[in-house]
């Protein structure tokens, strides 16, 4: 992209908009009155220390990348492949603007969470942040990425409500306990049936003990939780003898990345 000024990036920023990740353009930015604040930098500000700082020579997939602020910092610190994949085709053009201003080799590609297996690989570092509450199928989503594209690290984020404590838990109770789901402290994801905060894509939203229990149902290991939100994990063994509902097999075709034309 041939070098551009900051009025035709504006004008470029305006015709993407509105965009939900706040990024800064060649001075441009591009969500300045986020109800977050400088958002997502102000998160990522929280954990960024629990990513390893120089990733070179890793690939990384980036899964709801929307406008690709993560994917642009984990090209920064030297990543050989960064891909991001989100099923909105608003967000990618977003995230490849972004991406060829600040003059950076990142792939984008239209592909949802529940099909991360047709891409026929496995990553060093996955990224999962602030997706799964989008999701109605959470659960499976995390089955999928556990059986199909980890390599090495995981680290996931989701919003949170409710008890944020946890407690030890008996591997099994009787028909007749009832009183152990009253606690506020047990694993709780709790269902929206219409919107919160005005978005009709919030489905489900985890208690601080129910995003542990999942991503450990899932096969994951936590190692660390560096924000109250934030998960860093590793794929530990099968949690039962079921298995993914999906697993991993060859893909039928290649993903087409943005930007290709179809064969």
């Amino acid at each position: 992209m041939p070098n551009l000024s900051t009025d035709q990036i504006r004008e470029r920023v305006a015709a993407l908009g509105p965009w939900f990740h706040n990024l800064d353009l060649g001075g441009v930015k591009t969500a300045p009155d986020h109800f977050l604040g400088d958002y997502p930098a102000v998160k990522w500000r929280r954990f960024a220390d629990a990513i390893p700082a120089d990733l070179s020579g890793k690939t990384v997939l980036d899964i709801g990348c929307n406008a690709g602020f993560y994917s642009l910092e984990m090209k920064r610190r030297g990543a050989a492949r960064v891909l991001g994949i989100d099923y909105d085709d608003g967000y990618l053009s977003q995230a490849r603007f972004a991406a060829e201003v600040s003059g950076l080799d990142i792939e984008f590609a239209q592909l949802s969470v529940y099909d991360v297996g047709a891409l026929g690989e496995r990553f060093d570092l996955v990224l999962f942040l602030g997706v799964l509450y989008h999701l109605r199928h959470p659960l499976l989503a995390l089955d999928l990425i556990r059986e199909h594209v980890i390599g090495d690290l995981f680290v996931c984020q989701s919003m949170q409500r409710g008890d944020a404590s946890e407690e030890p838990l008996d591997e099994d109770y009787p028909f007749g306990e009832t009183a152990i789901f009253e606690r506020p402290s047990y694993p709780h994801l709790s269902f929206i049936e219409h919107r919160y905060s005005g978005d009709d894509t919030n489905w489900w939203v985890p208690n601080g003990a129910c995003m542990k229990a999942m991503l450990r149902s899932a096969g994951f290991v936590i190692e660390a939780n560096p924000e109250e939100e934030v998960y860093v994990c590793r794929p530990g063994p099968p949690p039962s003898a079921y298995g993914a509902v999906y697993p991993a097999r060859v893909p039928a075709r290649p993903i087409k990345r943005l930007g290709e034309v179809a064969a």
